[in-house]
């Protein structure tokens, strides 16, 4: 049997063969009808993309109602309709056949609903007949709630769930696998995907305890709430069928389409700064470097990236060769070339790391790459130091451009450092990213004061 580890693909799937049969359909009823029919495929997709963005149109979970799905469905084709029409306002192109046009709204909202009715209905069937994209879930507390949630599991497999036991400290029962301080362990030894947990057994100590240990470790945690209770605003309640479950907001960048949408603005930008500034800068800066110092252009180190897996970091060469790399640079630094400490103060010296950006081990806004002496002592020092590990780390961040760059002098300063990266995680926009650029640009002119 296999578990859900492929689920992370079906909505970039499903996003692909969405815009798959839209280009499709335009082609077949609109080619020499839509005079731009070029610019007409493209502004489908933009459209259709963001409003699916807007409307959550692909947040179908295995415990989604099928009259939830046909309301999204009825809602994003009947705007993504109002947006098509824009589109010949626009280019203000006569509409030379309403028939046609009307083809093109009905196979299109017939095929997307009959791909979106297929994939749900097989991979249910899938769970059920098969036992495969399944998910293993544990319940901590023994409440009446939890065990109807319990009930929920066994009875409803479509849904996809492999209870494999209670975890309680207030109750004793042959379901009851052990104590809430045993939870870690069985959790990483038997591969469990899902927590739930019943908000009235867990004290405070203990849920932040279990918050921070399933950030640490990529785990779903859920809350059974208690009656009547009032919900904080991170987190979203769901329901399955009539149960009500909280769980802790996504952040943006866990959502396959705004990853796209970063690595895509990634990949240009990058592309643009290679072609049209590192094509002539590097000569100019290598012969510099050469002419003070012996030794090679540019210089590369192994640092944490995404989920911890080691990049190569390239820089322009800005020390004299020395075996002291992995200390962290202090002011007045006697290991600078002269050369070296312009690179360093206007940030030049970072340049290179712009074909890491292109290459993809890089993003151009992220958290910092920390030194693995740094990673590694930090990384039990502060709690949710982690949590940055989970996307790609930056040539520029929020905490360089609030000042918090160079030497580390003190376990506070990493602290916010830490601070301003996970605020930067849980509230990421592609605006607050230009943002971040152009503060970049306006401190090198600027100059910020432990750039050294």
């Amino acid at each position: 049997m296999t578990k859900g580890r492929y689920s992370k693909y079906l909505r970039p799937i499903s996003i692909t063969i969405d815009c798959v049969l839209l280009l499709i359909l335009a082609n077949f009823f609109l080619k020499g009808f839509a005079v731009h029919l070029l610019y007409f495929m493209m502004y489908q997709i933009v459209s259709w993309c963001a409003l699916a963005y807007f409307t959550n149109f692909y947040e179908v979970y295995r415990f989604t109602k099928p009259v939830e799905i046909m309301t999204m469905l009825f809602r994003q084709l009947f705007l993504f309709t109002l947006l098509v029409m824009a589109f010949f306002s626009i280019t203000r192109e006569i509409i030379l056949s309403f028939k046609l046009l009307l083809y093109f709204f009905v196979s299109s909202f017939i095929y997307i609903t009959l791909f979106k009715g297929l994939l749900f209905y097989y991979l249910k069937k899938y769970r059920i007949v098969l036992g495969g994209n399944y998910r293993n879930a544990i319940i901590i507390g023994y409440t009446e709630s939890s065990q109807n949630l319990k009930h929920l599991f066994q009875t409803r497999p479509d849904y996809g769930y492999h209870f494999k036991g209670f975890f309680s400290d207030k109750a004793v029962n042959a379901e009851i696998k052990g104590g809430i301080s045993e939870v870690q362990k069985f959790v990483l030894e038997n591969r469990i995907d899902d927590i739930y947990c019943a908000l009235e057994e867990l004290s405070g100590d203990q849920l932040k305890e279990l918050v921070e240990f399933t950030d640490y470790h990529k785990k779903t945690i859920k809350f059974i709430p208690e009656a009547n209770e009032i919900y904080a605003k991170n987190l979203k309640i769901d329901y399955y069928e009539f149960f009500p479950i909280l769980s802790l907001k996504r952040t943006p960048l866990n959502e396959p389409l705004l990853k796209f949408v970063k690595r895509l603005f990634d990949i240009l930008f990058s592309l643009f700064i290679i072609l049209f500034i590192l094509s002539w800068l590097i000569p100019i800066i290598a012969i510099l470097i050469k002419l003070e110092s012996k030794g090679p252009i540019f210089f590369k180190q192994g640092r944490p990236g995404l989920d911890e897996n080691e990049f190569y970091c390239y820089k322009f060469r800005s020390m004299r060769i020395n075996d002291k790399t992995e200390e962290s640079v202090t002011k007045n630094d006697p290991r600078i070339t002269k050369i070296g400490t312009f690179l360093r103060k206007t940030s030049f010296d970072e340049m290179p790391q712009f074909f890491n950006v292109f290459i993809g081990d890089m993003s151009i806004v992220g958290p910092r790459p920390h030194l693995w002496a740094h990673n590694n002592e930090y990384r039990s020092k502060i709690k949710k130091y982690n949590f940055r590990l989970h996307i790609k780390p930056g040539i520029t961040g929020l905490a360089q451009v609030k000042g918090f760059r160079g030497e580390i002098e003190s376990d506070d300063e990493m602290f916010h450092r830490i601070k301003y990266d996970l605020f930067y995680i849980e509230n990421w926009s592609l605006l607050l990213d230009i943002k971040i650029i152009v503060l970049t640009v306006i401190n090198i002119f600027k100059g910020q004061e432990k750039a050294y």
